[in-house]
């Protein structure tokens, strides 16, 4: 019986935290999905080309990608942004800025490129406010 405790139990703990990230991943999504269309007039006042800020991973939170004409995002090298993520494809999407607008197309990736919980077929235009998925990445577009 002890065996079977000490193996029982250190499961069981791992179950709870997974469980724990997975819901506050979940909460993290929705709050910023909820906020008001206006959140960026009010929180920033800088004005310029649309750009890319990491919601997640965690470590990376706040860092901000500009676009000043493309980015390939993936996890090979030679991509301008390569990010080690075990569910990016080598090749996964491509943004594009197109006079100060932002664009993204999933460029044939396994897990596809998701622009606010919707699978991106083609090329998609990108409106601030809107929440990037590339594998386990999560970005935000801002000004």
């Amino acid at each position: 019986m002890t065996n079977y405790a000490a193996v029982i139990r250190p499961l069981q703990v791992l179950v709870m935290v997974v469980a724990v990230l997975f819901f506050l991943r979940i909460i993290r999504v929705v709050t910023v999905q909820a906020r008001p269309a206006d959140y960026e007039k009010k929180t920033r006042r800088r004005r310029g080309n649309l750009a890319l800020e990491f919601l997640e991973p965690s470590e990376r939170s706040g860092q901000r990608i500009d676009v000043e004409t493309g980015v390939t995002i993936g996890r090979a090298s030679d991509c301008d942004l390569s990010l080690q993520d075990t569910y990016l494809s080598s090749r996964h999407a491509r943004l594009a800025n197109d006079e100060g607008d932002l664009s993204i197309e999933d460029l044939g990736s396994t897990n596809g490129t998701y622009v606010n919980q919707e699978l991106v077929k083609g090329r998609v235009h990108l409106e601030r406010g809107d929440v990037v998925q590339v594998g386990g990445v999560l970005f935000e577009v801002v000004r």
